[in-house]
């Protein structure tokens, strides 16, 4: 029989997870946890003298969040997203192969230099904005897409900095970031790589050989696209004119019934993102505002040598960058304001006081019990039972969460501190990794899927889910078990 301690918490668990996923009406993500956490705090599950400790815990890591997305906000108020949409397309010279890696490089380098969230919010833009220029059928957009999302997610893997779960729980096992990135980066690239591979082979067939290409500096497809590299490609589909575009929806997930597959042969036009001049950018303002970018994210891992705390240095680079530009566009500080999610940090104290309460109804001592002795056997066992664990619940009840409650977990089992890392980082890539096979498993994915409808792209839950379901388990067990062999061959 469940006491009312339990039973409220696991009740309140359940429906903050359905509403984060339903969004119904399009609420903002922070306020099911929001009201979760205001009825655990009245009900006393968990006290107010904690609240302190879980502020010390959850700010830093929003904070340094915040600044990445800021950074990425001046980025791309300078025109670096609208020069990156076309040079993409220009690089890869009429090959569609070429643009689905550089696509895939673009992702991973976005996550890496902001953070997961912030580079789905960039990349998923920029690549509709390249597959509508280039006029590709829904078939042929999809393998875009679809390898932009995941790898954009998994790369919050390599380097902690780049998710915000990773950040808080970084604190909470004693792992420092440049020791995280020295066991973590080769495992996790390892991962990355073989979906991007897997993902290739699967679309195959999908991903055009030939492609439009780009001549000139317009963004204009009217007069931009040559049409000569068109030949062994199908007709263009037919667009409706703007005002058939379908109206805006709340961003709630559809079921996959709402959907058939394969995929439609057309889409609706998407407006371009600009149809400026590429060469309108102030180069020296965008190449002195990446070097500032660069450093910025170079001061995390060495400041984190000399205990720097990493949310200072993100602030710092932030108000440079806002700073210089002001200097020299005149544009204020009004648009980051704005712009900026600033309830990022309302909401990751709201889950963690959640997280907080199922650790205080026993959840993390029933599984503390459970896993102990088998996770503490050796470190493949540590590996592979606590990334799975992490897999299996961050599908079902969101990342975020799951990898607080697997840390809480960890650090309750009395584990040495080798093992306990090497679970830690388990933990991890199946919070960053394995989290991928259901869109619920990330915030990044609802964000895709919302970006996706928005822009009138219909792509259902099941179409992602019966080419990740066979493509992100590979990936999984083989970054796991690179993990097991790097660290049992370099550090313990």
């Amino acid at each position: 029989m469940f006491d009312f301690p339990t039973l409220f918490t696991l009740t309140l668990f359940f429906l903050m997870v359905l509403f984060l996923i339903w969004r119904p009406h399009g609420i903002n993500e922070s306020i099911p946890p929001t009201i979760s956490a205001i009825l655990i705090l009245l009900a006393g599950i968990v006290p107010l003298s904690d609240v302190s400790k879980i502020l010390g815990i959850v700010s830093g890591a929003s904070i340094t969040i915040l600044s990445t997305i800021v950074m990425s906000i001046v980025l791309d108020s300078i025109g670096f997203f609208r020069w990156t949409a076309f040079n993409l397309v220009k690089l890869a010279a009429g090959s569609g192969v070429l643009l689905y890696w550089y696509i895939n490089l673009l992702c991973f380098l976005m996550t890496i230099f902001f953070n997961n969230d912030g580079s789905i919010l960039i990349t998923t833009p920029i690549i509709i904005h390249i597959v509508t220029i280039l006029k590709l059928k829904a078939k042929q957009q999809f393998p875009y897409l679809l390898s932009g999302a995941l790898v954009a997610t998994a790369s919050s893997a390599p380097i902690a900095v780049s998710n915000l779960a990773n950040l808080i729980a970084l604190e909470i096992v004693g792992l420092d970031l440049n020791s995280y990135v020295s066991m973590m980066f080769v495992p996790s690239m390892i991962g990355i790589t073989t979906i991007s591979l897997l993902l290739f082979y699967y679309f195959r067939k999908d991903i055009p050989k030939r492609i439009a290409s780009i001549d000139g500096k317009s963004f204009d497809s009217s007069s931009s696209i040559s049409h000569d590299s068109l030949a062994d490609m199908n007709d263009p589909p037919n667009y409706p004119p703007p005002h058939h575009l379908p109206p805006h929806h709340p961003p709630h997930p559809l079921p996959p019934h709402h959907l058939s597959h394969p995929l439609p042969d057309s889409v609706p036009h998407l407006p371009s993102a600009s149809t400026n001049n590429a060469a309108e950018i102030d180069m020296s303002l965008f190449k002195i505002c990446m070097a500032i970018v660069i450093l910025i994210r170079a001061g995390l891992f060495v400041g984190a040598g000399f205990d720097i705390p990493i949310e200072w240095i993100g602030i710092f680079g932030a108000l440079v960058l806002i700073g210089y530009r002001w200097y020299r566009k005149g544009i204020g500080p009004y648009d980051i304001l704005k712009k900026t999610p600033w309830h990022i940090i309302l909401f990751a104290f709201s889950i963690y006081v959640v997280v907080y309460a199922l650790h205080n109804i026993g959840l993390t001592a029933l599984l503390v019990k459970l896993l102990r002795e088998p996770l503490s056997a050796n470190y493949l066992s540590a590996s592979l039972i606590s990334g799975g664990l992490l897999t299996v619940m961050s599908n079902l009840f969101n990342n975020l969460p799951s990898v607080m409650i697997g840390t809480f977990t960890l650090a309750g089992m009395g584990l040495d501190q080798p093992t306990l890392h090497v679970a830690y980082l388990a933990n991890i890539i199946g919070s960053d990794i394995g989290s991928l096979i259901i869109p619920m498993g990330t915030l990044a994915s609802l964000i895709w899927m919302f970006l996706l409808r928005k822009n009138g792209v219909r792509i259902g839950w099941w179409d992602c889910i019966k080419v990740t379901i066979l493509v992100i388990p590979i990936g999984l067990i083989i970054s796991l078990l690179s993990l097991y062999v790097w660290v049992e061959w370099l550090f313990y």
